[in-house]
Order: C-alpha cells, then structure tokens, then sequence
C-alpha cells in the first residue's frame, strides 16, 4: 500500500519559464509602425512653451490645476499629458481621419500646443492669475484656446478672461450642474464654475446638458439656476427626445464656449473620473453635438475637465478623451478656413 506520507513530489525545473519571462515584451504600440518625427505635441503638433508669442489660429494648453478642493488635491494634474500620450502617432496629422473625414487640420490653419501651466498646491489664486493671463494672451491673438484640464476648476479663470471680448454662450455638458455657491468655504471649486460663470456680465445663456444621478447640487441650486436662466437638459430627457432641442437652444452664430467635463460620458466608455454616473453618452453621440453645434455657432473656446488618469483602464478614458479633443480641433480648424 502506497505511504503518501512517504512519496516526494519533486518539482523538475521548467527550463522554458525563465525564458518565456525574459521574453516578455511591452505591448506594442501602433504608433510605432510608422515614421517620421514626432513634433512632441498634442497629435503631434509642435510643442511650444505657455505664452509662445508665434502666430496660431489655434492653441491648446495644459491646465493641471486650478483651485482644488484640499479634501482631494489635484487628482487630474496628469490628465494633459495622459491626453497626448493616448495619441502620439508621429506624423499622424498627414493621415486620413475617419471620424472627421479628411485631414483633421485643413491646409493653411495653423495649430500650436503650449505644453502646460505650472501650478501651485497651496497658492490657488495664483493659478487662477496665470490661468486668466495665458487665456487672455491667446484670445489677444485672435486664436481660439482648446484646454485640456485638470479639474473642473479650470473653467473660471478661463471665463474670466473673456471679459473683454464679446458677450459668450456656455454650453456644459456634464453629468453635475456646479450650482453650488461654496463648498468648505471654497467658492471657487469644481462645483462651483457654472454658478460663478452666471456671476459675469459677459455670459449671456448658459446651456447645460447630461445632468443625471445625484451630485453635489441641492435643490436650490437647481432652482437658482433655473432664475437665473438656465436651460436643463437632464441626460434622461435627452436620451428619450435626442439632441435636436440642444441645437435649437444655442442661438445662431453665438460665439459659444463649451465646457466638458469627461464624466458627461457613460463610465463604460469613459471610466476614469471621480464621480461616474451610469447613463451617459457614447462617443458617437459625443460627435454627433459637437458637430452639430459647429453648424450653429461659432466656437470661442473650449475646455475638457474631469480625467482621472489613476482611475483609467488600459488607456480607454484617455484615449476618448484625446479623440474628443481632436474633434473639437478639428471643428474649429474648419471655422477658422471658411
């Protein structure tokens, strides 16, 4: 009878473990099947430092972070490189794009990436000054600024900076309504930014679409929102009636900002972001506005908010992230040749 106590299980060495480990490989990437040189950019545009005084019709800019709530700090500092990096294609503006069919920037317009601001963790109103200054330098330019932020803070300073130019509409798609007049005592917070934008005797309509679930907003939040003027369209709503009432809000030939908070998105398509919300848009559906819109009015600016790159999943919400913001380039691109 066999002892069981007295057999040895003697494990023979794999001789093909230690090399299928060293044969291990990072995954490749398709962006290094092709040539040519990378301009270091935002899809491989040129790379400049904030404040270049080059000639652009176009300027995207970094914007790690603007006023942060202390509970959380700057969670989405990263998310402008994160952005770049989704897309990095060397030479990729020479290729056919697809999702805007033909080349994404039109000949003859011209495109820069001021890399991104540098910021402070304890000195908040210096940021916003910074912010306020580098957008004003871009609008005295009379180039259009693409930001790629950082969170939801960013969009004040921003704002503030068009003071001095003609009277704008905001759009904001976001699943939250940033109503709130404080939080902890800071009122100039992610929560905060469409309630400050009101504050401006500069921003004539404000148009607010993808709202669901529950947020920081309080009912008198919404209801001061509604006084004020805004318009509300509950993702619901918009998932029952599509967009057509959306477009229809914007008045024709606004000069239109259009604030983003990437967690608009379903979190399906877009994961990575603090405060997900099941429901929301496709990318399609993403275009689908933003093209729209285009037809309807002019695009003054832009901002896109909210990605969470520690939350990403293999790149995903980058990767939508830096498609939309392409698109957006590439929609206003069209604006600025016609």
């Amino acid at each position: 009878m066999l002892n069981l106590a007295m057999v040895m299980i003697v494990s023979k060495p794999n001789k093909n473990r230690n090399r299928n480990t060293a044969m291990k490989l990072k995954s490749p990437e398709m962006k290094s099947m092709f040539g040519g040189q990378p301009g270091g950019g935002f899809f491989d545009l040129s790379l400049l430092k904030p404040g270049d005084t080059s000639k652009a019709d176009i300027v995207l800019l970094g914007i790690p972070s603007a006023t942060p709530y202390t509970s959380v700090g700057s969670y989405c500092a990263d998310a402008p490189d994160a952005i770049r990096a989704a897309f990095g294609w060397p030479g990729v503006l020479n290729h056919h794009d697809f999702d805007i069919d033909g080349y994404l920037i039109p000949e003859g317009i011209k495109a820069v990436d001021w890399g991104n601001l540098a910021y402070s963790e304890t000195d908040f109103a210096e940021n916003r000054a910074s912010i306020k200054s580098h957008i004003n330098q871009i609008l005295k330019m009379s180039a259009i600024p693409l930001v790629m932020g950082g969170d939801d803070s960013i969009p004040i300073p921003v704002l503030e900076a068009y003071r001095e130019h003609e009277p704008i509409t905001i759009l904001q798609l976001d699943a939250h309504i940033d109503w709130r007049d404080e939080v902890s005592g800071e009122t100039m917070g992610l929560s905060s930014n469409m309630r400050r934008a009101s504050e401006m005797g500069w921003v004539e309509n404000i148009i607010q679409v993808g709202a669901r679930g529950i947020g920081s907003a309080r009912p008198q939040d919404r209801q001061d929102a509604i006084d004020w003027g805004v318009q509300f369209f509950p993702m619901r709503e918009v998932a029952r009636n599509g967009i057509h009432a959306i477009i229809e809000a914007i008045p024709e030939n606004a000069n239109l900002y259009i604030a983003l908070d990437i967690d608009v998105m379903d979190p399906a398509v877009v994961p990575s972001v603090i405060g997900p919300a099941p429901g929301g848009f496709g990318y399609w559906q993403m275009l689908e506005i933003l093209e729209a819109v285009a037809t309807r009015a002019k695009i003054v600016g832009f901002n896109l908010a909210e990605l969470m790159p520690s939350a990403d999943v293999g790149g995903r919400g980058a990767l939508v992230a830096a498609r939309i913001v392409a698109m957006v380039l590439g929609l206003v691109a069209r604006q600025k040749s016609e």
